[in-house]
């Protein structure tokens, strides 16, 4: 596949529904961010369309379009795409990792509880950056939609709640569409079990509606904390779907013959950001 510069984009209607909620929200989100990539199989007239950002990736279109090492590039991806892709995918990766995930919109309105004494929670600014690059390092993939801790910072679709300049919790915006916005939160390990994560959540929540948009919610199946999380918080599950982690390019044998591929590893085996 080659990589689309903005100025060369198809129409997005054509590919990829319009004010959907969770992933479904990305092409809407590097549109509107800026930040990710497009590909296709070819500039003029693309059979199959691929947009990637913070690892995550939706495919649409025709994958006979496509040969195997065209979706090299999204190696270490996690990969949206409908049942007609699994093929390509398969041929394409030594490695597909098969991941249930959730999806939650927001109905019902929760009151955010109070901080404790000393917390302040409040909207996240641009010279906040420093404090949310100070999390662990683990906690990258929080930002990793908006291009780093500056741009979650700046975007003014954060809220944390700070113990003077340190954050100890925070919930964005993670991939905002024209309808939805799918939101993303952590919480530091030695200050949870304080509400913190629900008290960022619920102010997140009551401020995207402001903007006329729905908050929505995604996470693994087995990610219990993450839904006990989004049910306290007024989410109620929309559906589920399954999306794949995939890995380790096909390498070709002699002839162009793929060589043997290597045994899949069960999705504990594997690091996936807490969404």
């Amino acid at each position: 596949m080659i990589e689309l510069a903005p100025d060369q984009l198809p129409p997005l209607s054509r590919w990829f529904a319009a004010g959907s909620p969770g992933t479904a929200a990305l092409a809407e989100h590097v549109q509107l961010a800026g930040v990710g990539r497009w590909w296709a199989d070819r500039a003029h007239t693309p059979r199959t369309v691929a947009v990637a950002c913070a690892g995550h990736v939706l495919l649409r279109g025709d994958p006979r379009a496509l040969s195997p090492q065209a979706l090299a590039v999204f190696d270490a991806h996690y990969v949206q795409a409908p049942a007609r892709f699994l093929p390509a995918l398969r041929s394409a990766f030594d490695l597909i990792v098969p991941w249930e995930r959730m999806l939650y919109v927001h109905q019902e309105p929760v009151t955010a509880p109070c901080p404790p004494s000393g917390v302040t929670v409040r909207r996240l600014l641009p010279e906040d950056a420093p404090a949310l690059a100070a999390l662990d390092p683990d906690t990258a993939w929080l930002h990793a939609s908006w291009g780093g801790p500056g741009g979650l910072a700046a975007s003014g679709l954060g809220w944390a709640a700070f113990r003077s300049d340190e954050v100890l919790a925070v919930a964005g915006t993670y991939f905002h569409g024209t309808a939805y916005e799918d939101i993303a939160c952590y919480t530091a390990p030695a200050h949870r079990r304080r509400r913190l994560a629900l008290a960022c959540v619920t102010t997140l929540c009551r401020d995207i509606a402001g903007r006329g948009h729905t908050p929505s919610w995604t996470c693994s199946r087995d990610n219990r904390p993450s839904r006990l999380l989004a049910w306290t918080a007024g989410f109620r599950l929309a559906h589920e779907y399954v999306h794949y982690l995939v890995r380790q390019p096909a390498r070709r044998g002699a002839g162009g013959a793929p060589d043997p591929p290597a045994a899949a590893a069960a999705p504990g085996d594997t690091k996936a950001p807490q969404r």
